[in-house]
Order: C-alpha cells, then sequence, then structure tokens
C-alpha cells in the first residue's frame, strides 16, 4: 500500500462586502485573491500534487480550488461534495474514507477544518504544526498529513500532522 497524502486547506479570504449575499454565495475578497494561487504555487513548489480534490460547493471554496488549480503542473479530479459546507470533523473523515486517489486534497470551512485537523494528527505528528493549528488555522492555512494503509479505515488520530503552512509564512 502506497504513502498516503492528505492536505487539508482552508478557503481563502472571503468578502463579506454584500450582506444579501447568503454565506453560500460569497466570493473572494481581493486577499483571498492573491493568496489562493499562491497557496497552489507552494503544493506545486513541493511536489504535493493532489490526485483528487473534494471540494465544499460554496463559491468561496469552488474559486480557491480553480486559483490553486490553475498553479499545479498536472490536472486533478475535482468533486464538489455537499456534505463539506460547514461540515463537522465525523463528517469530513466520513467523506474522506470514500475517496480513490493516493494524494487527496480537502477544501472545506472552518471551524471544522481545523477541529478535523487537530483529531486527526496522531503518532510522529509535528508538534510545531499542531500548535500553529491549535492556535489558529486562518483562510488559506494548509495542514498536510500522511498515512499509511487505505482511506477506509483512516480514523481520528490516525495520521501524521507534517506540516501547517499559512499565507504569511510564504510572503
Amino acid at each position: 500500500m502506497p504513502l498516503r497524502q492528505l492536505l487539508i486547506l482552508r478557503h481563502a479570504k472571503s468578502s463579506w462586502d454584500d450582506p444579501k449575499l447568503e454565506d453560500f454565495d460569497r466570493p473572494l475578497a481581493p486577499r483571498g485573491l492573491k493568496t489562493a494561487p499562491l497557496m497552489g504555487q507552494e503544493l506545486s513548489r513541493r511536489g504535493w500534487l493532489p490526485d483528487l480534490a473534494l471540494v465544499s460547493p460554496a463559491l468561496r471554496t469552488r474559486d480557491t480550488w480553480r486559483l490553486v488549480a490553475q498553479e499545479l503542473p498536472k490536472h486533478a479530479q475535482a468533486e464538489f461534495a455537499d456534505e463539506l459546507y460547514e461540515a463537522a470533523p465525523a463528517a469530513i473523515l466520513a467523506r474522506v474514507r470514500q475517496a480513490r486517489a493516493t494524494n487527496l486534497l480537502v477544501i472545506g470551512h472552518n471551524p471544522g477544518l481545523q477541529h478535523f485537523a487537530l483529531r486527526l494528527a496522531g503518532a510522529g505528528s509535528n508538534e510545531g504544526s499542531f500548535k500553529k493549528i491549535e492556535a489558529k488555522f486562518p483562510t488559506a492555512a494548509l495542514a498536510r498529513f500522511t498515512l499509511d494503509g487505505d482511506w477506509a479505515h483512516l480514523d481520528f488520530h490516525g495520521a501524521r500532522l507534517t506540516h501547517c503552512i499559512r499565507p504569511k509564512d510564504l510572503t
């Protein structure tokens, strides 16, 4: 069984300029339009290339994926998963368990993503990265996990947190 990689990316900064918009329909703010491609460039630079992206269907997550994907050297399939919109950690885990990819990217929302990342981190995790996520998982933040075995058997505390990268770490 190959080593699996799970990348967890919070959507880039969204706009609150139009108070009439439903939360689901909020677009990216100018800062989000800048940081999403930066995170895609960092994924590319490090060779952390997803085979599959599971993306919440909200506008800000879809736009984040579009901007990230434009910076990747190879095409990754995207699935827009309704159950990831503002999902709790258990719902995110359930969806990840269904994945059919070696390198998986999940793009979603806080607080669910932050709590999912903290609960997923198990033995061998990077303590500094864990503390960064624990303190704050800001917009466009990325957590990288590795695991042995199949997604179907993934459980909380069952993956190694290797990195936490925030946009401010790249500028």
